[in-house]
């Protein structure tokens, strides 16, 4: 009986922020850079062409080259990161999906990696995109208040851009959280 309320409980949140995102598409980023979902938009949804350059293609070749042929999968990091760097910091999901054309997997085994790390940005970013740690222990610290300073001075939103395209700001999970909580034990 218990596990059926909680579950209706967490149907009705979800529902809740499912509508919270369909009022506002420009919320689909405000809440975290690391969203494990993906919401369409006109410039980034599955029907948008996108292939690698000549140049990249080359280089995804040579990637490739350091695998072999029955791992090509284990290159999804590194052409991920190609990806990204020719889209201008950020990644389409149709660029997620060429990249798993290229190691021939279906495509959410990309989109699993690309939702785990916050290296790879999903939606448009500034060509300085800063990121302030929203851990506990770094929160603890006043990284909020960083956040928040940023934000007003940028006159942005988390996750938006600024209009000259310049500078955006997100969240991150720091390395300095995880190596404390290492070195406790």
């Amino acid at each position: 009986m218990f596990a059926t309320g909680a579950a209706r409980l967490a149907s009705k949140r979800l529902l809740e922020i499912r509508q919270v995102f369909r009022q506002s598409p420009q919320t689909s980023r405000s809440l975290s850079t690391a969203l494990n979902y993906h919401l369409d938009s006109p410039d980034n949804n599955p029907d948008m062409p996108w292939e690698f350059s000549e140049k990249n293609k080359e280089k995804a070749k040579e990637i490739l080259s350091h695998y072999p042929s029955n791992y090509k999968q284990s290159a999804v990091i590194p052409l991920l990161d190609l990806a990204q760097q020719q889209h201008g910091g950020w990644l389409p999901v149709s660029a997620m999906n060429a990249v798993a054309k290229v190691i021939e997997v279906a495509p959410i085994r990309v989109y699993e990696v690309a939702t785990f790390y916050s290296m790879f940005n999903r939606a448009k970013v500034g060509k300085y995109h800063l990121l302030v740690c929203g851990t506990t222990p770094c929160m603890i610290r006043g990284s909020r208040d960083i956040e928040d300073a940023l934000l007003k001075h940028l006159g942005v939103k988390r996750n938006e851009v600024t209009k000259d395209g310049m500078f955006s700001v997100g969240e991150m999970e720091c390395m300095v959280s995880d190596l404390t909580q290492l070195l406790r034990f």
